[in-house]
């Protein structure tokens, strides 16, 4: 049997669906009240999943699963949902140039030009004629230029942050055509730097196609000066991956990175900690166990860098908000849920995006463990972080929070809730 490209398999109909949950049920003994009771869904609704009248969810399935003891045959045949639709970008965006006079200012650029390919020589040419030589005192200053932008990154909209991003890569570029090395060098590895994080903000903006073509570019620039790079491109289409809910492809790309004897024991680590979370997703416990185990061994080692701290860098300690939430793609929404809030207590208050994504899945995870009051509670925490940070990929999870609310939209403070999510989808 094949995953399909969102990582389900086969795509069973309803009625195929419910003949598998009750013949899973009743070989596991259980009783159709008993299981509704487990996974905190209405008996009502889980006899209509059972006769074919009620299409069961992702989430719903791997809940079963996990009841049943059924080793992710339930999700596994579940069909795919339907892809979304995003609306199309604005046509113009800003970026941050120097003009003639050497003076930085923002300039509205066509879309199109921001975000051409390898061939483009956007960003801006340091002037008419010969280009300014770059000694380590300036290039300190370019390189602190984009620790600000990856800084501003994990604070607001990608929307502010990637075009200038954008042009500060070229810039380095463009500067490295005329610098003799070791400047040279140094400037391709931080442009490089740059192009891997435009493509983490491209995602972020729910651009996955440009997200990949800048992570690629990244490889280009960097060439041999900075063998890391080719693994981590490699962990970031799992993470792409990953978020298109595709456990099979988000498994085989995570692997390939960590494969590459070149790779330092982080970028192995970050590849590590992806594939456990593609076991997850798949419903596979002793390959998530196994995997995560080996993302801390390998993350615990400190390493030198030769630029920027690839990946993410805004919570020192990740792995326990990466267990809680896996937890969730297992299908024990409460032991994520607990885990989650005991985590999110270590995330500084200016790591704005990672406190937006692992709230939102934590408030989902209250939801879909029956606990919609407590959902609305962590909710109210979050939701800031949320609207300031303007994610693509943390939309996905509240796509799913809203739907999952609609179960008790009797309650006065989740219709009020539901309310509130309506501007951030969007």
């Amino acid at each position: 049997m094949v995953y399909s490209a969102r990582g389900t398999l086969g795509g069973a109909s309803v009625v195929e669906f419910g003949e598998l949950l009750r013949n899973s049920r009743m070989a596991s003994g259980m009783s159709l009240g008993e299981l509704a009771r487990r996974i905190k869904y209405s008996k009502s609704q889980v006899s209509k999943v059972e006769n074919g009248r009620a299409r069961a969810g992702r989430m719903f399935a791997r809940l079963c699963d996990e009841a049943l003891g059924t080793g992710g045959t339930l999700a596994a045949a579940v069909s795919p949902e339907p892809t979304r639709t995003e609306a199309p970008p604005p046509d113009e965006v800003w970026v941050l140039e120097l003009d003639e006079a050497g003076t930085l200012r923002f300039t509205e650029r066509p879309r199109a030009q921001v975000h051409a390919g390898a061939g483009a020589d956007l960003g801006y040419a340091p002037g008419r004629g010969r280009r300014p030589a770059i000694d380590d005192r300036t290039f300190a200053l370019l390189r602190k230029s984009f620790d600000d932008h990856h800084v501003l990154g994990t604070m607001t909209s990608p929307a502010l942050v990637l075009g200038q991003v954008i042009a500060h890569l070229h810039t380095l570029r463009t500067l490295a055509v005329d610098n003799p090395e070791p400047m040279r060098s140094d400037l391709l590895v931080l442009a490089a730097r740059a192009a891997e994080y435009a493509g983490w903000m491209s995602q972020e903006a729910g651009e996955e196609a440009d997200a990949l073509r800048w992570t690629d570019r990244a490889v280009t620039l960097a060439g041999e000066r900075d063998p890391h790079l080719a693994s981590f491109a490699l962990f970031r289409h799992a993470e792409v991956a990953l978020y298109q809910h595709n456990p099979v492809r988000t498994i085989e790309l995570a692997k390939l990175a960590q494969r590459d004897h070149l790779a330092g024991p982080r970028i192995l680590g970050l590849a590590a900690r992806c594939e456990a979370q593609g076991h997850a997703l798949a419903g596979d416990v002793g390959a998530y166990e196994k995997a995560l185990d080996r993302a801390a061994e390998l993350l615990a080692t400190r390493e030198p860098s030769p630029g920027p701290v690839l990946g993410p860098a805004s919570v020192p300690d990740d792995l326990g908000l990466v267990r809680g939430w896996s937890l969730y793609d297992l299908g024990r929404p409460g032991e994520s849920a607990e885990l989650l809030e005991q985590h999110l207590t270590e995330v500084p208050s200016s790591a704005r995006r990672a406190r937006a994504r692992f709230g939102v899945r934590c408030t989902l995870a209250h939801a879909v463990n029956g606990s919609p009051e407590q959902a609305c509670a962590v909710a109210r925490d979050v939701l800031a972080d949320v609207a300031v940070v303007d994610s693509a990929t943390i939309r996905l999870d509240l796509r799913e929070l809203y739907r999952t609310l609609n179960r008790w939209r009797s309650l006065p403070q989740v219709l009020d809730l539901q309310n509130e999510l309506l501007p951030l989808l969007r």
